[in-house]
């Protein structure tokens, strides 16, 4: 069965930019991304949502292998990341002003996506099987961050007679 999958640690705020993220943490992120999700007027100094973002897409990799990588660049700055936690989200807040995530995403049955040696992704060792690690929990804990999981099915659904 292919399999495409990947993982990011997010941080994402309507307070705080990406830019001032990386400022804070000293680290540039491998994305950012500016969300909109109900096409409101958006001033471009304060858009609705900015997020910054450190990924891993390397191929033949587990998940816990690619949360490893993306924690391993993160891992030093676990206390500023707790810190920004805790500055933009404070109990008198309605809404969160900054979120951390955890992001695994999985693609099955993906006949479409071969890895960067152009072998289809099920010659590979099995990627299925995953786990968090101690060290990942902790990290986890440490920032206030959630884990998000999501795994889609790619397989072409069957023709309703």
């Amino acid at each position: 069965m292919p399999l495409h999958q990947y993982v990011y640690f997010a941080l994402s705020s309507r307070r705080i930019t990406a830019q001032e993220i990386t400022d804070v943490l000293g680290i540039a992120p491998d994305e950012t991304k500016v969300v909109n999700p109900r096409r409101l007027p958006v001033d471009a100094a304060n858009p609705f949502c900015q997020v910054w973002k450190v990924v891993c897409r390397e191929p033949g990799l587990c998940v816990d292998e690619q949360i490893a990588h993306v924690l391993g660049r993160l891992r030093s700055r676990t206390d500023l990341i707790a810190e920004l936690m805790r500055q933009y989200n404070s109990a008198d807040d309605e809404e969160p002003g900054l979120d951390a995530r955890l992001e695994v995403v999985r693609y099955f049955n993906d006949d479409e996506r071969q890895d960067e040696a152009g072998q289809p992704q099920d010659r590979q060792h099995n990627l299925f099987g995953w786990a968090l690690d101690r060290e990942a929990i902790a990290f986890l804990a440490a920032t206030g961050a959630f884990l998000d999981v999501d795994e889609y099915d790619m397989a072409p659904s069957p023709l309703s007679a």
